[in-house]
């Protein structure tokens, strides 16, 4: 699964900056339970097919119901530019249910490491 284009833009009143993407499958469960190596996964499997959301503390939330093809995120506004690739780096290597944990584990430890920095220093 790949995201295939941003298709909504906007600024929140609490800081973040929400982009609404289109992915090139569906959204599923097994994705985001995937997820839940890398942040908080909640589901709500009465709301539609099962509604999800997953939150990345200090960079992105993602929000999203199962069978969709798009999918809401939203990024902490100080560290869009550091965080968007990772975003990225989590559909693109996820390769329907056999993801590449341990080179997003590594991207991942690089990522956390420059987002300190960047928010709270050295």
């Amino acid at each position: 699964m790949r995201i295939v284009r941003s298709i909504r833009h906007k600024s929140c009143a609490d800081g973040t900056q929400m982009k609404e993407f289109v992915l090139s499958a569906p959204l599923t469960a097994e994705f985001f339970s995937y997820l839940k190596d890398f942040g908080t996964v909640t589901a709500m499997p009465g709301v539609g097919e099962g509604f999800y959301t997953f939150e990345k503390p200090d960079c992105f939330s993602i929000k999203g119901f199962a069978g969709d093809t798009t999918v809401e995120v939203r990024f902490r506004r100080e560290v869009i530019d550091l965080t968007a690739d990772f975003l990225y780096s989590l559909f693109a290597l996820y390769r329907d249910g056999d993801p590449d944990l341990r080179t997003l584990k590594r991207r991942e430890a690089a990522l956390m490491t420059r987002v300190h920095e960047h928010l709270y220093g050295r």
